[in-house]
C-alpha cells in the first residue's frame, strides 16, 4: 500500500478509536487480523477490495451491539463495500 491506502488506513484506525467505548484494537487470536503497511502493521484491521474487517477491544460496560453499530457507521462513511465488526474482547473495569 501507498499513498491514498496508507492515508485511508490511518483514518480508518482513527475513526475506530474515536468511537465512544472503544479502547483499542485487536489482532485477532493469532494476530491474523492486520493491514500491512511500509514499516509498519495496523493490528484489528483488513482492508480488501470489497470488504473491511474491524476487530475491536470494548470498555466494560459498553453496550456491544451499540457501540459495534458506531464503529461500523464510523468505517462504513470512509470505505466502500461490507464492513464486519467483531468484538474480540473487553478492556476490565478501571
Amino acid at each position: 500500500m501507498s499513498g491514498p491506502e496508507v492515508d485511508l488506513v490511518d483514518r480508518l484506525e482513527a475513526a475506530v478509536l474515536a468511537v465512544e467505548g472503544v479502547v483499542g484494537l485487536h489482532a485477532g487470536v493469532l494476530g491474523e487480523v492486520a493491514t500491512y503497511l511500509p514499516g509498519r502493521r495496523i493490528g484489528g484491521l483488513r482492508l480488501r477490495d470489497d470488504d473491511c474487517e474491524v476487530h475491536v477491544v470494548l470498555s466494560f460496560g459498553s453496550p456491544v451491539v451499540e457501540t459495534a453499530d458506531r464503529v461500523r457507521d464510523a468505517v462504513r462513511g470512509l470505505v466502500a463495500g461490507r464492513v464486519d465488526v467483531t468484538v474480540e474482547d473487553v478492556a476490565p473495569p478501571a
